[in-house]
């Protein structure tokens, strides 16, 4: 291929890139499967490699990140990003209308729209082509994150249609609830601290230096307010519509994301429907924006000091109770990070009954102020964890003693440490500090790991409490007769216990690699690095730049990776599972293929040919790839018998194809 050739070539490939993310990321309508299209990416990532003197600075190669930001540059903001003034009250909003009737004599017409939680930013377009995106900052200046905006799928880097030279667009870049739920699943799994609420974990990962795990978040946006030196629309309503057509994801009166009215009443039942059916959205909301319709009133009416006078923020209460603090206990995970939790008196909120909250780390109770038996206020609207958001003073007793952060680990007694760049404390003695011995042996026996069966938790406290183990290698020394030994262990149970760890000296290498408890080697990742460096020996010995060659594997992974085989400790458990005989090579399944190659299932329900666990396993070995949740990207949902009512609903809502359990057999041959 010649050099007009490939220009040609990489130009085609932008634009149909461009034009299905279009469709996937905002219309939700896909054309093509997620196989198709990323053989499109891979292609023009291949030929910008080759060609690199035609690769754009606004190539959709760019989404998938890399870029390293080591600082954010401040910028000043053409036209200042000030906040709405906010009110609680329907009396209020009344108020701010009667007002805006009595300066205006026209005829004025109203915007409503979503309060979105999560980040504001301020994205600069010229000519079509994205060149920077800027946080709000203080107002007067934000923080340029343009190289992690440009990995959102939803924010388009090329413009179409007829658009202005020179412009900004600003709205709000948010978490979808399914990543964050995703995102906190992977994290519990590896033993790291979970994010409180999306919000904060959007605006988190907009500053992260790193965009390529900017990209892997999955964050979203909305895109609504146009500003630019010469305005060719007589109001916002216009303006958002016709952002549509440029290829923004904007809000659209479809799903009453944004309506426009001339009445109190219309932004009343906007507000009403919205506090009611807020639960309902795939993202966090917090309220609803009302503005004045028209560019010319608004600037008739003008601004206050901090916020303009023709918009009003209403937002929605979060539920939130009193009730006393009881204790502060200190747990400690499988990896040695310490959380402390408060228990509470028992209350009810959001419909369920709440006795404890996290309290996240030692800054959170310092920035609380704690003190014993303080009556706190909790909230869970709009967080997915119970939180403690202050106290009632009047309520503290005056002889309460200050609440103080441990110094020493509650189960070992080992002085705790404190990493630079970690918010949590953790106890460093790893192979002699009891919950973190359970806990990595629990790990290891789980169902995603090495499933063994008949053995439990409460087997595993017995085990280490009696010194028949201190590590997961030491369960293929257990014998038939030790363990009949044991209390409650009668010879059935005994001899399910032998046969469980026997059996797994079956399980694949992907799950024993899961199973060894690596610090953010999670059950995925996993089957990532089993698959690039089929055997343990690769990977044992595999470099740094080997590591972040892999697909999804960043500089945190990598490091923790070699760290995990430089310990000589470490190092001594993986030779002796080896000679137990466990699978250190990744072995080639019967009956693999490619005949689900980028496929997207959602499993639910009961099967007769397969069990659950097995169907998945079926749907991974043909290239298939299993989601949790049903959405827009989902291909199919396998439904079984007694299959749960919502994911049906949502799946013929979303028009996913739904696959019976014959029909799936048929399919893979």
């Amino acid at each position: 291929m010649n050099k007009d050739q490939a220009l040609g070539r990489i130009n085609f490939l932008s634009e149909e890139i461009e034009k299905h993310n279009h469709l996937y990321y905002v219309v939700n309508q896909p054309e093509i499967s997620d196989y198709d299209f990323d053989v499109l990416l891979k292609e023009l990532e291949a030929l910008e490699a080759q060609f690199p003197e035609f690769a754009s600075e606004h190539s959709p190669t760019k989404r998938v990140g890399g870029d390293i930001t080591r600082k954010f540059e401040t910028v000043v903001h053409r036209f200042p990003m000030l906040s709405l003034s906010n009110t609680y009250s329907e009396e209020e909003i009344q108020d701010w209308e009667n007002r805006i009737k009595k300066s205006i004599d026209e005829k004025v017409e109203y915007v409503c729209e979503l309060k979105y939680d999560g980040v504001a930013i301020g994205i600069r377009y010229q000519n079509g082509l994205l060149t920077r995106a800027v946080t709000r900052g203080d107002g007067t200046q934000g923080e340029d994150v343009t190289n992690n905006v440009k990995t959102i799928r939803s924010v388009p880097l090329k413009l179409k249609g007829d658009f202005p030279e020179d412009f900004e667009i600003r709205g709000e870049i948010f978490m979808p609830l399914t990543r964050f739920l995703k995102l906190n699943a992977e994290r519990e799994e590896n033993g790291e601290q979970l994010f409180a609420n999306p919000r904060n974990t959007a605006a988190g990962t907009l500053k992260m230096q790193d965009s390529k795990i900017v990209a892997e978040r999955g964050l979203d946006s909305y895109l609504y307010g146009f500003y630019a030196e010469t305005n060719p629309f007589k109001g916002h309503f216009e303006a958002v519509e016709t952002a549509l057509d440029w290829g923004f994801k904007a809000p659209t009166p479809k799903n009453r994301l944004i309506e426009k009215t001339d009445s109190i009443a219309g932004i009343m039942d906007f507000i009403h429907y919205w506090d009611k059916h807020r639960d309902d959205l795939p993202f966090e909301i917090d309220g609803v924006v009302i503005k004045v319709n028209d560019y010319g009133i608004q600037k008739k009416l003008g601004f206050t000091a901090k916020s303009p006078r023709w918009a009003i923020a209403f937002k929605f209460k979060t539920e939130r109770v009193e009730t006393q603090l009881e204790s502060v206990t200190y747990q400690v995970g499988r990896t040695g990070a310490i959380t402390p939790v408060a228990n509470l008196k028992p209350v009810q909120l959001g419909g369920t009954t709440v006795k404890r909250a996290s309290l996240h780390n030692a800054d959170q109770i310092e920035k609380l102020d704690l003190h014993e038996s303080d009556y706190v206020y909790v909230e869970k609207g709009g967080e997915i964890i119970p939180k403690i958001v202050g106290v009632n003073l009047e309520k503290r007793q005056p002889i309460a003693g200050k609440l103080i952060y441990i110094s020493a680990c509650p189960e070992c007694g080992s002085e705790l440490i404190r990493r630079e760049g970690e918010a949590q404390h953790f106890c460093p003695n790893e192979k002699g500090c009891s919950p973190q011995i359970k806990g990595r042996i629990e790990h290891f026996i789980s169902r995603k790991a090495m499933n063994i069966e008949g053995l439990g938790a409460e087997t595993v406290d017995m085990l280490v409490e009696r010194n028949m183990i201190s590590n997961y290698a030491d369960l293929y020394e257990l014998t038939y007769d030790q363990v009949l030994q044991m209390d409650r262990m009668a010879e059935k149970s005994a001899e399910n216990l032998i046969s469980g760890i026997n059996a797994s000296r079956d399980v694949p290498f992907e799950r024993v690699l899961f199973a060894l408890g690596i610090r953010y080697v999670g059950e995925t990742v996993a089957k990532k690095l089993a698959k690039y460096f089929k055997n343990m020996d690769a990977l044992m010995s595999a470099s740094y730049d080997d590591l972040v060659a892999v697909d999804e594997i960043g500089e945190r992974i990598a490091i923790s990776i070699q760290q995990f085989f430089l310990d000589d400790y470490n190092k001594g458990l993986v030779e002796r599972l080896r000679s137990y005989g466990l699978q250190f090579e990744l072995k080639e399944k019967e009956g693999a293929s490619n005949v689900l190659e980028g496929k997207t299932f959602v499993v639910s329900g009961v099967f007769n040919a397969f069990s659950r666990e097995e169907i998945k396993e079926v749907i991974e070995m043909n290239g298939g790839k299993n989601v949790s949740s049903v959405s827009s990207k989902t291909d199919y949902l396998l439904a079984g018998d007694g299959m749960g009512p919502s994911k049906l609903k949502k799946a013929t809502d979303l028009g996913v194809k739904i696959l019976s359990e014959d029909e799936f057999i048929k399919m893979i041959g």
